[in-house]
């Protein structure tokens, strides 16, 4: 697939990265030369320096010989209007950010009138992300797939003391639940039978989601289930916005606080309902003390700075609060951050690059989350016919080291495959990957005559391009 970049700040440097160790021709476009040469040096693409807004630079990229085009500059105008542009000089297909809550009510126009055929908005993804998991009940994350049929649950090994030291084949206590991954001294690990559980693992269990909720209910030592009904906001900022937006659809109790007086005049006239929006510091002790910290059943630390969202999330832990959220921008962050006891990092960049990768996978995959800083990917996969896993028993697949199958649900039933497991023709696959054997899932999941892409492209194809690091 020929593909375009415009713009590489994080999300479109994240997106590169990500589309490059596939099959892909990559070219991004930015006007600042130092950050092409940063992101060239780590990753194989194309740079073009120069405005992606100029009909010129778009003419001299052969949108007609451009599958896809990404604008992700730091402009929801410039980004529609390059958009626009390239669908007009012949690209099929393209995508915008647009972040700004003003146009949150217009992207069917938007895609209607300027021909956009996916929008992606980072700070709404997280805070859609974030509402859903301050909404649960639990603690510990939780992903879901098949329309919340599967559930990939996260649990310390200290919930679990009792399988330290064994081999996941000697364990008989998880019944119809797979450890699909480990996540051990910043690495992630596809187990085998024979793996032998340490202390500090972090188990993903991958099972149907009643079993998986009701096993998560059994453990004791990750609390009691918990009704978040007041929340306190840190950071005023689009992704609180949004976020101050959902919880109070849900009937819930929130109080922001917000340093910039402007900003905070617009967080008054724009949000209804039982919120309260408080000027000040967001790192004053005694300003969050005074608001009840303690008494608060979630923290969400959403500033601008990571540092000060970690340090505002522990004091959250320490003063007793369940859940507690931290958004960080850098994505290598986020798994440091959960083993520091903070419930849930979120790194908006990451979600947001999920969606578009899904979106470029057509129709055949259903849902895709990146994982660990962009280690690993849970995907939904429709399989197609003729690919070179259906008819074949996954023990005869000879699945690589780095890629397990957790969870097939075949007509509406779920079920937890073994070596035995036949995949057939409109299985949902939820598959645990890491990025390193993306082009082995590729092999094992094409269709013969096509691949994930052809709904959309028809069979485009790319050089190979090596995986980076």
């Amino acid at each position: 697939m020929n593909i375009v970049i415009v713009g590489v700040g994080k999300l479109g440097s994240k997106l590169a990265e990500i589309l490059a160790s596939e099959d892909h021709n990559i070219k991004v476009v930015d006007s600042n030369e130092t950050a092409l040469v940063r992101l060239a040096n780590r990753v194989d693409v194309l740079t073009v320096q120069g405005n992606g807004i100029q009909l010129e630079l778009l003419e001299q990229l052969d949108m007609k010989g451009t599958n896809l085009l990404v604008a992700t500059t730091g402009s929801d105008e410039i980004n529609v209007l390059v958009c626009l542009t390239a669908k007009r000089l012949g690209c099929p297909q393209v995508v915008a950010r647009v972040r700004s809550p003003e146009y949150a009510n217009q992207m069917e126009f938007f895609r209607d009138e300027f021909e956009i055929d996916f929008i992606t908005n980072p700070e709404l993804d997280t805070a859609l992300d974030i509402a859903r998991y301050v909404l649960r009940g639990y603690a510990a994350h939780m992903e879901s797939f098949a329309g919340g049929r599967v559930g990939l649950f996260d649990v310390p090994i200290q919930a679990l003391p009792h399988l330290v030291g064994k081999k996941l084949a000697e364990i008989n206590s998880l019944q119809q639940i797979l450890v699909v991954a480990l996540y051990r001294a910043g690495e992630v690990l596809i187990p085998s039978g024979e793996t032998k559980l340490e202390e500090d693992d972090i188990l993903y269990l991958m099972g149907r989601r009643e079993t998986v909720t009701n096993f998560a209910r059994g453990l004791t030592s990750l609390g009691e289930r918990h009704i978040t009904r007041k929340v306190m906001i840190l950071g005023g900022g689009r992704a609180g916005f949004y976020l101050a937006q959902r919880l109070l659809a849900n009937g819930l109790v929130v109080k922001i606080i917000e340093q910039d007086e402007d900003r905070c005049n617009y967080l008054v006239s724009s949000l209804k309902g039982n919120v309260l929006i408080l000027c000040g510091d967001c790192t004053d002790l005694e300003l969050l003390q005074d608001e009840n910290l303690s008494e608060m059943d979630a923290l969400v630390s959403l500033t601008g700075n990571d540092e000060e969202n970690l340090m505002l999330a522990l004091l959250g832990k320490q003063h007793g609060v369940p859940k507690v959220v931290a958004k960080v921008s850098r994505s290598n962050f986020v798994p440091l951050i959960e083993q520091l006891g903070i419930d849930r990092a979120v790194n908006p960049v990451l979600i947001s690059a999920g969606e578009i990768a899904r979106f470029i996978q057509g129709g055949e995959i259903a849902s895709l989350s990146l994982l660990f800083g962009g280690q690993a990917e849970a995907l939904e996969i429709v399989v197609p016919e003729g690919a070179a896993i259906v008819g074949v028993s996954l023990a005869e697949a000879r699945m690589p080291k780095g890629l397990i199958i957790g969870a097939i649900v075949r007509q509406g039933q779920v079920l937890i495959p073994g070596g035995d497991t036949v995949i057939e023709v409109g299985d949902r696959a939820i598959v645990f990957c890491l990025r390193s054997e993306i082009a082995s899932l590729n092999k094992l999941f094409y269709s013969k005559q096509r691949g994930f892409l052809h709904e959309f492209w028809h069979g485009s194809k790319g050089h190979r391009k090596p995986p980076t690091s």
